[in-house]
């Protein structure tokens, strides 16, 4: 596993600094096995999203150090796993024509990229690149189980022409689908459901495509929260979810997880106080936690994240209320007094949403757990993400 030094030595978490972000790598771990024992007990490959992490090094988690199949969010993220070795990617967002030329060159690096499509229009400009590169750009037909973001219904009529244009150009890979509503149910029960619909709702559109002579290699499914809760996926061939590497107050509001998964967070410092208002001041705002307020929804509105000491124990009742772009604002809430906490103190903040989170720093400071009656976390390495689109 590679590791970047920092350009000035540190020791512990009380070193660099800050906002920075840090990512407790006994945690990640943790979490990356209980989802890969699930999929291997439902029978089918997981494909885990490298978009939370974006991360070469996180990924190397996934697999003891070797590449995997992976989904990728953003056409830069395929091209710096390609170059580390990764043969097998999903580029699992709709595609623009104009990035064909990107998708091709990849393709004749010898990567199976696969792109995503819901139109005739998207379908047409695939099936004309791969014809005039003469090689077969591998296409899977998004399918909307949900009413979430785009895809077709499993039903569309336009679902087998699309499929007819992609098969006649030797393109059509097969059908994915994301329960982006199993974000917004909060039972076990209800997220089961959902993961059943997912599982429906693809191999339906899988189903329509074969009963019309089309060949459908894939059905993908999958979301944290569905891939947490499916009990059957009888028909589907991957599962695939991101988020689950790290977790979030999002998703432990939604009991997919425990607080104590939780293996992102941001250390920031204590900068001042406004008494007068019960406030702590700190100098990570929404620059270093992102604006994402995905709580807000939930029974437990977690403000902008939860606050704990740099060996990762709770502060009870501290919460990230108030964000500007360099300022953080902490309160106490439920009754809680405010702690003494003296400006030079550092704290780690939970984040609401991981993915959002991450994406504000250039990389993570890496330690390996920590318990709260002992020391400070040792850096054990810092480790670069990938940016850019």
């Amino acid at each position: 596993m590679s590791t970047t030094a920092p350009a000035t030595p540190v020791r512990d978490l009380a070193d660099p600094g800050t906002p920075f972000a840090v990512v407790d790598v006994h945690r990640a771990r943790r979490n990356i096995a209980r989802l890969a024992q699930r999929a291997d007990r439902l029978g089918v490959t997981l494909r885990p999203h490298v978009k939370t992490a974006k991360s070469l090094d996180v990924a190397a988690l996934l697999h003891d150090g070797t590449p995997c199949p992976v989904t990728v969010s953003t056409l830069a993220e395929a091209e710096a796993f390609a170059d580390a070795g990764y043969t097998d990617i999903t580029y699992a967002v709709g595609i623009d024509p104009h990035k064909l030329p990107r998708v091709i060159a990849l393709l004749r690096r010898g990567v199976t990229l696969r792109v995503l499509l819901d139109s005739t229009e998207q379908a047409t400009s695939v099936a004309d690149a791969a014809r005039e590169a003469g090689i077969a750009v591998p296409a899977q037909i998004e399918i909307d189980c949900d009413g979430h973001r785009g895809g077709l219904r499993p039903d569309a009529p336009g679902l087998v022409g699309i499929g007819r244009i992609l098969h006649e150009a030797g393109c059509l890979d097969g059908v994915l689908t994301h329960a982006g509503e199993s974000y917004f149910a909060h039972t076990a029960e209800e997220q089961r459901l959902a993961a059943k619909n997912e599982r429906d709702a693809a191999v339906a559109a899988a189903d329509t495509l074969r009963a019309a002579g089309l060949p459908v290699h894939i059905v993908s499914v999958g979301s944290t929260p569905t891939a947490h809760a499916a009990d059957d996926l009888t028909g589907v061939t991957e599962l695939r979810a991101g988020n689950y590497v790290f977790f979030d107050l999002v998703m432990a509001g939604l009991g997919v997880c425990d607080l104590d998964d939780l293996a992102l967070s941001v250390v920031v410092t204590v900068i001042g106080h406004r008494p007068e208002y019960g406030w702590i001041i700190t100098d990570g705002g929404w620059m270093a936690m992102s604006r994402d307020r995905g709580t807000s929804a939930q029974p437990q509105d977690q403000g902008y994240g939860l606050v704990a000491d740099l060996t990762g124990r709770l502060i009870p009742g501290l919460v990230m209320t108030g964000a500007s772009q360099e300022h953080g604002t902490l309160s106490a809430r439920d009754g809680a007094l405010l702690p003494d906490l003296p400006v030079g103190t550092r704290l780690r903040i939970l984040p609401n949403h991981a993915c959002a989170t991450a994406a504000q720093h250039h990389g993570y400071h890496v330690v390996d757990g920590g318990r709260p009656d002992g020391p400070t976390p040792a850096i054990q390495g810092v480790w670069n993400r990938v940016s850019g689109w």
